[in-house]
């Protein structure tokens, strides 16, 4: 029932009730997150809210299976990385979970994907195996139904040509990027879009010198023809996204929600200041929902957030417990 409940989500009291049973599964059937909680020693009769729950940190996706036990992947996922660095690898037990929590946060946030024609431009994620964004991508791209939705790798004249005789037809367009490629992009061609919306995905994969966001939408802005540049949070050890429709302020679906830590004491919870983000993704139900990530952000009074940078590539400060 766990997993209806999840997506049946409709307030911060369903929530709570919620992520205290996820807490709970988790526990109980989790052994690394079992093992985490007691070296934190944090027992489930002493958690009576969220903000009691511990965080484990994301780098224990680097060095640890995590999946409940009895259950093994359908999918894995991983993330990308330089050569000969280690990647995270999200063991996925039910995709449908995954498929769910994706459908229905885009459904939430723009509407059914089949009022769009979808253009992807993801050439970093499609160059490797294992990409969450890439199967996500794909599944928006299918249920789009548009005979013009479709990948794009090297071709950008051919992606050039198809966002304009789209635009000529008036079709409503979602035209989704890693920022390097959209910026790639740029450099041949200009436009004036009114039926295109622009989500960047973040991330210049070493491939061009790393913007403030800020700069990165103006940029973009100014290329595309448009007010607003969306985006999209999301990562490979989540199974959820958050979504920005403008100004890079994230909003979550019911059943996601971000914290902020304290930067000089990562086990400290910290409300209306800038810290490490703490994420929590009940969609993650068969691997750990309670994820302290390496982004610095800032929460907003409902619960909107933003990212402004990263932690360094060093352990997160108090963190430092990956010898389990």
């Amino acid at each position: 029932m766990l997993e209806q409940d999840i997506f049946a989500i409709s307030s911060s009291e369903d929530f709570t009730a919620a992520a205290l049973r996820v807490f709970q599964f988790q526990y109980d059937n989790n052994s690394v997150y079992h093992e985490f909680c007691e070296y934190m020693k944090v027992k489930p009769e002493a958690v009576r809210s969220v903000t009691d729950i511990p965080f484990l940190p994301i780098q224990f996706f680097k060095s640890h299976r995590i999946i409940s036990e009895g259950y093994s992947p359908q999918v894995t996922f991983t993330s990308s990385g330089t050569t000969g660095a280690t990647v995270s690898s999200h063991y996925v037990a039910k995709t449908q979970v995954y498929e769910t929590s994706f459908t229905k946060a885009f459904q939430l946030m723009y509407g059914e994907a089949s009022q769009y024609a979808i253009l992807a431009l993801l050439p970093s994620y499609m160059e490797r195996e294992g990409s969450s964004l890439i199967y996500m991508v794909d599944h928006l791209v299918k249920k789009s139904h548009h005979p013009d939705s479709g990948f794009y790798l090297h071709d950008l004249s051919a992606l050039a040509a198809k966002i304009e005789y789209l635009e000529a037809k008036q079709q409503k367009t979602l035209l989704i990027g890693v920022s390097y490629a959209l910026l790639d992009l740029l450099e041949h061609y200009s436009f004036s879009l009114e039926h295109t919306l622009v989500m960047e995905t973040g991330g210049m994969k070493g491939r061009r010198q790393e913007m403030v966001k800020e700069a990165l939408h103006d940029q973009l802005k100014k290329g595309f023809g448009v007010s607003k540049i969306h985006s999209e949070y999301g990562m490979t050890e989540l199974l959820s996204q958050a979504y920005s429709k403008g100004h890079g302020i994230f909003e979550c679906p019911p059943w996601m929600q971000v914290l902020t830590r304290d930067p000089e004491d990562a086990l400290t919870l910290i409300r209306g200041k800038t810290g490490g983000i703490n994420v929590i993704d009940l969609a993650n139900l068969y691997s750990v929902s309670f994820i302290a990530t390496q982004d610095l952000g800032k929460i907003h009074a409902d619960g909107s957030f933003e990212i402004l940078g990263r932690f360094d590539n060093s352990d997160i400060r108090g963190c430092n417990l990956m010898v389990l």
